[in-house]
């Protein structure tokens, strides 16, 4: 991945603390803030995901490319739920997702991974938006 940067270690900052959320290259230039170029943004999100640290969707309805950090620990060994209208992403427990793990499993003899899979749905503050 190469050296830290003043630049890239922000962009960890700001990727970390927003661990959750589905952020596109704008969303992520604000949060940074001053002193980090919309193009080194850019470039260190491809490397990022080059690396598997960062995974890269559209956003529901629309064009946009958004970005997620899947480097983080919190990550590790859970499905995620995404909401395809606000983007937020929600960890799905530990037990729920061992158990829809295991059937998968035993229904189809296929491992999922479980750091990698998204759920795509419509979270409650959405749907009560919707309503």
């Amino acid at each position: 991945m190469g050296y830290m940067t003043s630049q890239r270690k922000a962009l960890f900052d700001v990727l970390e603390l927003h661990r959750d959320e589905a952020l596109s290259a704008e969303q992520i230039v604000e949060l940074i803030g001053g002193g980090v170029s919309r193009s080194a943004v850019y470039r260190n999100l491809s490397a990022l995901e080059k690396s598997g640290l960062v995974k890269k969707t559209a956003a529901g309805d629309s064009n946009k490319a958004l970005y997620r950090y899947v480097g983080s620990n919190v990550c590790k060994d859970h499905l995620h739920l995404e909401c395809s209208k606000c983007g937020k992403v929600f960890h799905l427990d530990e037990l729920s997702t061992g158990t829809l793990i295991a059937n998968v499993l035993q229904g189809s003899d296929f491992m999922v991974d479980s750091s990698n899979t998204v759920l795509h749905g419509v979270c409650v503050k959405c749907r009560n938006e919707i309503i």
